[in-house]
């Protein structure tokens, strides 16, 4: 097979495989290597401080051994089989970052033998890369579950960041669809990885390994989980195993089977995910504030607004005394929002036309607060409210931007 039909194969494999971010990594490359992670970068992925850079997004392998009933590369599939060395893939990475095409590397591979056999070839192609080829850039790494643990740490110390990917959110829901695999081996190796994040000999730090953290994925729609149970599971990977960040992916049908749902989720379902993981993250909100255990979240309205309509009791707040936690509650405040109200209202009492000069959205924020006790919004009815909330984010006519079509304006409830 052909060197070029063989990346056609692999790049095309891996790119089901949402969790490939690149925030948050400060390795510090010696000034003889090539490539870094902290300065520029081209495309397609985000560092913590907002800039973006190219990777490549490749498998080692798609000659799987599993039988995953959503995935692509499953065995029983007949379609083509490739595989990269460690060094083709050396060789790749190497030539593509000379070129100014990538400025980093997600490395991910099918379960070619065995985990433990699959994991020993990244952790080598990590290592040549980095040792032997003498790259200092980016380097996202898929971990195996299942593989030896010690192979695993140490492919870690040559990574930038590495993802176990749950895939399910409940052990149920995979041995149905993958029964080869197990959710609690991947949040061993979470566990286990977030544990030695920093290696120690006596009280002195030697090497941080994965500077950038860990990631996982959930594949949503392909089994009737919730999205409470989702959620749940999300905010205790954030608590117990410090992950920089949870990754949701619409399921897509690629193959057919009596245990999948025959049309893709909805892709504002998947909206809906990271806008309450992002309430999670950065709101200080808790999963049970956001949604019960047994539900979904609404596709009419975010996440932020339906808390609110089911709280109406703590509303309308007093802009010029909430609390920042009390602002971070309200549909239209952001963060910055909230810290420029509260930054403001120091020096002078607010009033609604401040907060429209600071960017705060009124139309959505105006239901839920009052200015020195004036109040302009409506909140005496939910079924009223819901319907004002939703008419801004309906949910139809929902589509990919085009790059060559002219948008629609729409008219907006206010």
């Amino acid at each position: 097979m052909k060197f070029e039909r063989k990346l056609q194969l692999l790049i095309e494999g891996a790119k089901y495989d949402v969790s490939c971010s690149s925030s948050g990594s400060k390795r510090i490359s010696d000034k003889n290597q090539l490539g870094n992670t902290a300065p520029a970068g081209v495309c397609h992925s985000f560092t913590s401080d907002g800039r973006c850079i190219s990777l490549l997004k490749i498998l080692m392998s798609n000659a799987c051994i599993y039988d995953c009933k959503y995935c692509i590369n499953k065995v029983s599939n007949s379609h083509e089989r490739a595989t990269l060395t460690p060094d083709e893939l050396c060789n790749l990475t190497i030539n593509f970052y000379k070129r100014n095409y990538i400025e980093g590397l997600f490395l991910s591979s099918a379960i070619i033998k065995d985990p433990e056999y699959t994991m020993q070839l990244l952790l080598k192609t990590v290592k040549k890369l980095r040792e032997e080829y003498n790259f200092g850039g980016y380097v996202h790494l898929k971990g195996i579950a299942g593989a030896n643990l010690e192979t695993i740490r140490q492919a870690a110390e040559y990574a930038d960041r590495m993802s176990f990917n749950a895939e399910l959110p409940t052990e149920e829901g995979l041995q149905l669809l993958a029964p080869q695999k197990n959710l609690k081996e991947s949040l061993l190796h979470m566990k286990r990885l977030n544990i030695n994040e920093l290696e120690y000999t006596g009280s002195k730090v030697l090497k941080k390994i994965i500077p950038a953290g860990q990631s996982t994925q959930f594949v949503i729609g392909a089994t009737p989980d919730s999205d409470g149970v989702l959620l749940n599971l999300t905010e205790n990977l954030y608590n117990h195993f410090k992950l920089k960040r949870v990754y949701y992916s619409a399921y897509i049908p690629v193959n057919k089977s009596e245990f999948l749902p025959n049309k893709p989720e909805s892709l504002i379902r998947e909206n809906r995910l990271y806008q309450a993981d992002w309430l999670l993250r950065f709101y200080g909100f808790k999963t049970a504030e956001i949604i019960a255990e047994d539900e979904n979240l609404s596709l009419e309205i975010d996440p932020k607004a339906m808390y609110a309509l089911k709280n109406l009791d703590n509303f309308p707040l007093e802009v010029n005394t909430a609390s920042r936690e009390e602002l971070l509650r309200v549909p239209g405040i952001g963060t910055t929002g909230a810290y420029r109200i509260i930054t403001a209202r120091r020096l002078c009492n607010l009033n609604f036309d401040d907060l429209k000069r600071m960017g705060i959205v009124l139309k959505r924020a105006k239901h839920f607060i009052t200015c020195n006790g004036k109040f302009v919004g409506y909140n005496n009815n939910a079924e009223t409210l819901y319907n004002l909330l939703a008419g801004e984010t309906s949910a139809d006519g929902y589509s990919q931007t085009s790059m060559f079509e002219i948008p629609k304006r729409r008219i907006l409830l206010t």
